[in-house]
């Protein structure tokens, strides 16, 4: 291929050959393949390469071949960075040798099943090669594509939303995921086809689901999940859960598929569930273990869940939960949805962050609530533990005596309202708990108010920013009102500032519950 280009640099190519079945084969990937100077593909210790077993019939004798043979396939190495570390280095070695053969004026085609930039081992030769050698990428046919052809099931139509996951993630982000999606494909089963199928049971999707086996290959078998013997289930297998059976109903069937019969029972069981009922719940400020007990009950019982998108992500699935997410903007909206669902007899959750009262759902609902349509409806609010409650159980106790709480958002109230409100936080020497102080749009409300409490309190005052208390991610910060920069501060924050006689002992903030006259 690189006769012209013998004295310069060789090109390096990406092919993808398809799923298995060598007629699947591009006729670009044929002709590439076909004229390399070097073929390279990557296989598994003691297994041949299935790349080129669909390459046997293209490559041309004399063709040399670079064999990339994985150091370890199961996780377990004696590395001493681990599984990542050791492909980290196979990928470097990898490089190294490609890099060899496009220096001697060779082009390189790397075999990829599949799809080169789809879960293939070329994007890490991509990624470290691209930006010093000329590059091209040729698409194949990825698996699941044939997949969803040797089962016949159709996987998405007309708006429908498909997911790809990869069956290594944690069982219950598999299930979240899952419920939250129209069609979905799962990915490298294996070992973990057990907690795949119990996601997809936690996500009401195991019926319709299917499970295919080496696709468009002379072995390849298809048939319900729910039938697999789970320890036959090899690595070249996925699942296809067709965008139809979400909800548990085939969604564009004819009228004559028993869809009326499904609602009909619904509302049957409804009748018997008594009185309409909305709950309406706190979720804390992040870690499972500051939700509370009363609230993990409640939503273990409920058949919906509805709320913000990152907050309804915080609930687990479960087989039978229905979950509505929707934007930050919307309160009253999905209030009103969450009302609609409950005056049908549905058992409903409107969740949010920290506790619902606080600057939560809870206000949006009972005005929402006051339509009379709803008057049947019973809302009931859990509490939950509050951001400002977290923040200052990290800080010491510095909210241990009066304090008031604001948020400093003006999205649902004009700024010369905090400005007043702030004023007269400020000469009543109370402690303040600051919410939604800045965003990505809202950049000089924190400087604002700085400026307008340091017309009433000492530069010294304390000042506690907690940013995303009880996550990983959590920082802690102990400063001054003349010192706190407002550059630093923004949505993941929490600020209280301390009233005069606040103090600060031993690097903990904290609040004398007397006051001296």
């Amino acid at each position: 291929m690189s006769a012209a280009g013998a004295s310069g640099t060789g090109r390096l190519y990406g092919v993808g050959l398809g799923p298995g079945d060598p007629e699947l084969v591009t006729l670009k990937a044929a002709r590439l393949v076909a004229a390399a100077d070097v073929v390279a593909y990557h296989q598994g210790v003691g297994k041949r390469s299935n790349a080129r077993r669909i390459a046997d019939a293209l490559i041309t004798p004399g063709t040399l071949e670079e064999v990339l043979e994985y150091p370890v396939t199961t996780g377990t190495t004696d590395h001493p960075g681990g599984y990542a570390g050791a492909m980290a280095d196979f990928y470097a070695d990898c490089a190294a040798r490609v890099a060899a053969h496009l220096d001697a004026g060779r082009d390189v085609v790397v075999l990829a099943e599949g799809d080169p930039l789809f879960y293939g081992s070329f994007m890490y030769l991509h990624d470290r090669l691209s930006g010093g050698y000329p590059t091209e990428i040729v698409p194949g046919v990825p698996a699941f594509a044939a997949a969803s052809a040797a089962a016949a099931t159709p996987l998405v139509r007309q708006t429908d939303v498909l997911t790809v996951l990869p069956g290594t993630l944690p069982e219950a982000e598999l299930a979240r995921r899952l419920a939250d999606t129209d069609g979905a494909i799962i990915m490298k089963l294996g070992r973990r086809f057990p907690a795949v199928r119990s996601a997809l049971a936690q996500a009401g999707r195991l019926d319709g689901a299917v499970y295919v086996e080496r696709a468009s290959m002379t072995e390849q078998r298809w048939l319900p999940v729910a039938e697999v013997d789970a320890t036959t289930v090899p690595y070249f297998s996925l699942i296809v859960v067709p965008g139809d059976t979400r909800e548990g109903v085939r969604r564009y069937d004819a009228a004559t598929t028993g869809r009326g019969a499904v609602r009909n029972e619904s509302r049957i069981e409804a009748e018997h569930r008594g009185p309409a009922e909305l709950l309406v719940v706190g979720l804390g400020p992040g870690p499972d273990g500051w939700l509370t007990p009363e609230v993990s009950h409640a939503l273990a019982e409920v058949d919906h869940v509805v709320g913000y998108a990152p907050y309804v992500d915080r609930v687990q699935q479960r087989e039978g939960l229905r979950r509505h997410a929707s934007g930050n903007t919307v309160e009253v909206d999905r209030a009103r949805f969450a009302l609609d669902l409950a005056v049908k007899g549905e058992r409903v959750a409107v969740v949010s962050g920290g506790d619902a009262g606080v600057f939560g759902m809870a206000s949006a609902v009972f005005e929402a609530a006051e339509d009379p349509v709803y008057d049947e409806v019973r809302v009931r609010v859990l509490p939950g533990v509050s951001a400002v409650q977290a923040v200052a159980a990290r800080a010491g106790a510095p909210v241990g005596a009066d304090f008031a709480v604001m948020s400093l958002s003006d999205r649902l109230k004009p700024w010369s309202v905090v400005e007043r409100r702030l004023r007269a936080i400020a000469e009543a020497d109370l402690v303040l708990a600051v919410y939604n102080p800045a965003s990505r749009s809202r950049r000089e409300q924190v400087g604002r108010m700085r400026e307008v409490l340091l017309e009433h309190r000492d530069a010294a005052t304390v000042v506690v920013v907690g940013r995303d208390v009880g996550r990983a991610e959590e920082t802690l910060t102990v400063t001054t009102l003349g010192a706190l920069d407002p550059e630093t501060i923004d949505m993941k924050c929490l600020l209280i500032v301390g009233a005069s006689s606040t103090r600060v002992t031993r690097g903990r903030a904290w609040t004398p519950r007397y006051v001296e006259e």
